[in-house]
């Protein structure tokens, strides 16, 4: 629900005439104020008019609130490709409303998600947090999520607008886009979110287009206000807003982080001197006020709508189903899944990612969940206690020092699962205290009450416990000096810092570390003591008027001999019935702050599973993975199942579809690559990103240049087979019927592309236009309607800078995927 500026709320008869009644009692000074954050997460409040402090929080895999504290755990949703991966626009409204209830919980009022912007390149770092490479998917997927928020009565905010892409030089580099590509591929999902679910507000990118950054780019003027409609309030993407340029009339409302920033003082002054208009102001605190009356920020305005409270259960139920509705099945020889568990006797559980499953990419887009259920823990829940399940890692896939198990840690006064943390002054003053009961810790603004402007260094004290004998690696990540002591004898002291040109978003993803060697025995313990000079690192995020925001983890783990580690994996497969490999990405390489170097599994992952399928011929590896990797090995192992990162829920969720509980109900959002040749280039040269593939990005351009990915775009197999019986179009939509004809209640998504084979406007070979979810038992007929927007059937005309129409046949596509279309018929289409 939403409404516009005169739409009746809480017996105000014109909410918008309101809205002026109360802005006209502030002055320059309290409405310019407004136009930038009070903090980091929050905007001033104004008791004059009854404006209450309005509260932003990070999503989209969850909300994360004010604070990234294992003390306030969130609910981890799975990753936006993930959710994607489902087709489900009344699945994704579903995620929507529980993530408006996760927002009330947190006190936060405006969600800084989705992000719909395109997978252009498999390279992409935030990949994992964008939808799919396909603008009409992605324009489904991410308003039928702004729906399901606001019907909370929280906003949603949709970003990145636009053509923020890629990571590397995101901060700077200049998109140079054709106009019909930039309208047709990377403004289309923001057109439709804006024009037809209404978002409240809109994120102004990092990068530039056509010269212009976009806090300060006529689009938003032009486009985005003026063509669209947009009443809502555009926000600077954390330290975008960069000058008083982008306080002109009709371009950014807001800036963000606060309290300091470009206009101000500066505004003010401009306003004075007549080279801003007063107006201009008043239409951005305008802006500001009505999202803060549809959330209920605002004294006697009641919100839209008021979010449910959900329960534990249901949370847990949510996400548990909608994880697996997206996992797609790329793989199943002779139909090796699902596996029939009363055969089993013993099975390997192997790999990095089965016993510490990875389920939300790097950066801003990380919460902290109150539980996580690993691969492996979800298997054995799944299984019969009689069943035996054997576990090897296969090895370690990154050089780095993992961050230490809680549980292997306990705090000086003998609390289990927890580390003692003091803040201390320049003096060495103790300043406070606390116990965490986590190894990865963020402060903001305060720390046990203490200001973090009085802090100098932190410390870390807890008695560590080795599960096994071996050498150790003891220490530390993040930016400042590290002193560690081990059995109270120094063993490190440190200057960390990020290299030169890093993002500051890595000290979240793969902060530097520092670490010192030590031989134990099992169930040895030793006294740990690490501290942190911050005074020695940079924590203020770009702006140095920022408070501190210090990010450590404290990291452990025994050194491990690859090659013997790979070996008690393939005997642990070979002495198995089964084998579930799980694979996966790291945080080094699936994050915001940097894009990929290469779609390979890092470390030796490939080589693991070709071993093991070498002495189990049932061998199902499971990929997880936010974003496309290279499957060497798919057609010589039993089944691959893509499970994303697919949030707390994931080890339940993926030996639900492994067992068959549920049908793998996802389809691929994106092509699945083969190789690493043929791909856009991310990187710009000379500042400039060049999109010069225009039109042909993803299953666009594999069918454009005659490529074949390893698994097309749509993809996605099931427990059951599939009839395609008719198709027939009327009344602007496809009338389609399909049969399951397998033997098992199953799940399918159907497709609908379009094509214009002997059209004289340069189109791709054909594009996504329609789709549905049927869900229907063995041996049952299903038929139903796929609506199709007229939109689909324009272009945008360079020349005359508007939507045009080719009057004529199209022909429409009904199928399983972009490469299997089983049904065809044909739409005339005449000009309006």
């Amino acid at each position: 629900m939403s409404f516009t500026a005169d739409t009746d709320v809480a017996g105000i008869a014109d909410i918008g005439q309101e809205l002026r009644l109360r802005l006209q009692k502030l002055t320059l000074e309290s409405k310019v104020r407004l136009l930038t954050g009070a903090d980091f997460w929050s905007l001033h409040p104004e008791p004059t008019i009854g404006l209450r402090r309005l509260v932003v929080s990070d999503g989209p895999a969850g909300v994360r609130g004010e604070s990234l504290d294992e003390r306030n755990p969130s609910a981890n949703v799975p990753s936006p490709t993930a959710l994607a991966a489902t087709w489900d626009v009344a699945s994704l409204q579903t995620i929507g409303r529980l993530l408006a209830s996760e927002c009330r919980r947190k006190g936060v009022d405006v969600l800084l998600a989705p992000t719909v912007n395109l997978h252009r390149t498999p390279y992409g770092g935030r990949h994992f947090e964008c939808y799919s490479e396909d603008p009409y998917l992605t324009a489904q997927i991410g308003a039928a999520y702004v729906r399901g928020v606001q019907s909370g009565g929280v906003g949603a905010t949709v970003k990145h607008f636009v053509a923020n892409d890629s990571e590397t030089e995101r901060f700077t580099y200049d998109a140079e886009i054709g106009q019909r590509a930039l309208r047709e591929l990377y403004l289309a999902p923001f057109e439709t979110i804006v024009c037809d679910a209404k978002a409240w507000a809109v994120m102004a990118a990092y990068n530039s287009v056509a010269g212009k950054t976009m806090t300060e780019s006529p689009m938003l003027r032009e486009i985005l206000k003026g063509e669209w409609g947009f009443d809502g309030l555009v926000m600077s993407d954390w330290f975008a807003g960069r000058s008083l340029d982008a306080a002109e009339e009709g371009l950014l409302d807001l800036v963000m982080p606060g309290p300091h920033g470009p206009w101000g003082d500066a505004l003010v002054a401009a306003v004075r001197n007549g080279s801003v208009p007063e107006s201009a102001v008043d239409e951005k605190a305008l802006r500001i006020l009505r999202v803060a009356a549809r959330v209920g920020a605002l004294e006697g305005i009641a919100p839209v709508a008021q979010a449910q409270a959900l329960d534990e259960a249901a949370i847990t139920s949510t996400l548990r189903t909608t994880a697996s509705a997206g996992m797609v099945l790329l793989r199943n020889a002779e139909g090796a899944l699902p596996l029939a568990d009363s055969e089993l006797r013993a099975v390997a559980v192997i790999g990095p990612n089965a016993a510490t499953a990875r389920t939300l990419g790097g950066g801003s887009a990380t919460v902290a969940p109150p539980y996580v259920v690993s691969p492996l823990d979800g298997i054995r829940n799944a299984l019969d206690a009689d069943v035996r399940i054997e576990h090897r890692s296969g090895g370690a896939v990154t050089s780095r020092v993992p961050t230490a198990s809680i549980e292997q840690l306990a705090a000086p006064d003998g609390t289990r699962n927890a580390v003692e943390v003091r803040f201390m002054d320049r003096d060495n003053h103790l300043l406070a205290t606390e116990v965490r009961h986590a190894t990865h810790l963020m402060w903001h603004d305060t720390a046990a009450g203490a200001p973090l402007t009085d802090v100098d260094s932190i410390e870390f004290t807890a008695i560590f416990e080795a599960e096994e004998s071996g050498t150790y690696h003891i220490g530390g990540s993040g930016i400042g000096r590290f002193v560690l002591e081990l059995d109270g004898v120094q063993a490190l002291s440190e200057m960390v810092s990020l290299p030169p040109g890093a993002d500051m978003v890595e000290v979240l993803a793969r902060p530097p570390q520092a670490f010192a060697t030590m031989d134990l025995t099992a169930g040895q313990r030793v006294s740990l003591r690490l501290r942190v000079e911050l005074a020695a690192g940079d924590f203020s995020f770009g702006d140095d008027e920022l408070p501190m925001m210090p990010v450590i983890q404290i990291n452990a783990g025994r050194v491990t001999d690859a090659d013997a580690e790979i070996e008690a994996a393939v005997e642990a497969a070979r002495n198995a019935d089964a084998a579930i490999v799980v694979v996966g990405t790291t945080d080094e390489v699936e994050s915001e702050g940097f894009d990929r170097t290469s779609l390979s599994l890092p470390g030796r992952q490939d080589e693991l599973v070709r071993r093991v399928a070498e002495v189990n011929p049932l061998t199902v590896v499971v990929v997880n993975a936010g974003a496309p990797v290279l499957l060497p090995w798919a057609d010589d192992v039993a089944a691959v199942l893509l499970a994303w990162f697919p949030g707390q829920e994931a080890g339940n969720a993926i030996a639900d579809v492994l067992f068959g509980a549920v049908e793998p109900g996802g389809r691929l959002p994106v092509s699945w690559p083969a190789s690493e040749d043929g791909h856009p280039s991310f990187m710009p040269e000379n500042g400039v990103l060049r999109y010069s593939e225009g039109l042909y990005i993803g299953y666009r351009g594999y069918e454009k240049h005659s490529r074949s990915p390893q698994y097309p775009f749509g993809f996605g197999l099931g427990y059951t087979e599939w009839s395609y019986d008719e198709m027939s179009v009327e009344k602007g939509s496809a009338r389609i019927r399909v049969r399951n004809a397998g033997s098992r209640a199953g799940r399918e998504v159907v497709q609908v592309y379009a094509s214009r084979p002997d059209g004289q406007v340069e189109r791709p070979a054909r594009w996504l236009v329609g789709f549905a979810v049927v869900d229907a038992a063995a041996g049952e007929t299903k038929e139903f309607a796929v609506q199709l927007a007229p939109r689909a059937f324009e272009h945008w005309d360079t020349d005359a800078g508007r939507w045009s129409v080719e009057p004529g046949t199209f022909v429409l596509h009904a199928g399983r995927s972009v490469a299997d279309l089983r049904l065809r018929a044909d739409l005339s289409v005449f000009l309006p």
